[in-house]
């Protein structure tokens, strides 16, 4: 079986694929966590299922490094960027300027929905994916993710609260904390429906055939995905969070 592992800013993710592609096994584990516990978690994994090989895809370096020392007397381990490329073409202006998993999730995006199309990624970070159709990436935007926004409200003001990250009951908030999660939430559903707007649009002009003849599909996935779901555009109506585990899965073969 494959171990796919997903080191974001906050958090690892650990997926057990079997060789038809489904998942079998999860774990999450805060990615500043202690070694120990780092360790312990990949041990009950190593324990409970035959893995032959791990494939890694990270945005934090020091975590792979640690990842890798942690597995690589066990098991074989590859990383994406250094020893699995990506194949896709990068139309950055400095490829190696995009993150290995907003490739992997466009490229395994692209593999099960087609092309062209927009992945929102909801994770530490919003990223807004492009892909053309002719199997491009095209690049995208980036906007600071729901927990890093409200995270910077209570640091950077003196009466907002720090507060717990939960769908908002209304959009007129009637307390300090319901004004924040209205505006977290819905603001940020706004925002998704406008940068999809705008992206089909300018991604539409990047093909010859007219628009009527281009349909763009709309994926969203991350860590936020479960929560955002209810608040985001109706555009995406493909909600895949496991996305990154199964371009991990795809690039394993």
């Amino acid at each position: 079986m494959l171990l796919a592992v997903d080191i974001g800013n906050t958090t690892i993710g650990f997926a057990v694929i079997n060789k038809s592609g489904h998942i079998v096994s999860s774990a999450v584990v805060d990615t500043d966590a202690k070694s120990a516990k780092i360790k312990a978690v990949v041990a009950k994994i190593l324990k409970a299922h035959p893995i032959s090989k791990v494939i890694i895809c990270s945005v934090v370096p020091k975590a792979s490094k640690t990842m890798e020392d942690i597995l690589k007397k066990t098991v074989p381990v590859d990383i994406i960027g250094r020893d699995i490329i990506v194949p896709i073409k990068n139309r950055y202006k400095n490829p190696k300027q995009v993150g290995q998993d907003r490739l992997v999730g466009a490229y395994g995006a692209m593999k099960i929905y087609g092309r062209p199309l927009i992945v929102v990624d909801l994770g530490t970070a919003i990223t807004f994916d492009v892909i053309s159709p002719r199997g491009e990436y095209l690049g995208g935007a980036i906007v600071p993710g729901i927990r890093l926004s409200a995270e910077s409200l209570f640091l950077k003001t003196a009466l907002l609260p720090n507060i717990e990250i939960q769908a908002p009951q209304h959009i007129i908030g009637k307390t300090t904390q319901e004004s924040m999660l209205s505006g977290l939430f819905y603001g940020y559903g706004s925002l998704c429906k406008g940068m999809i707007d705008l992206l089909s649009v300018s991604l539409r002009g990047t093909s010859k055939a007219s628009d009527e003849a281009i349909s763009v599909k709309v994926v969203m996935t991350g860590g936020h995905t479960h929560l955002m779901k209810k608040f985001v555009s109706p555009q995406i109506r493909i909600i895949d969070e496991d996305l990154v585990f199964k371009g991990i899965y795809f690039l394993s073969h």
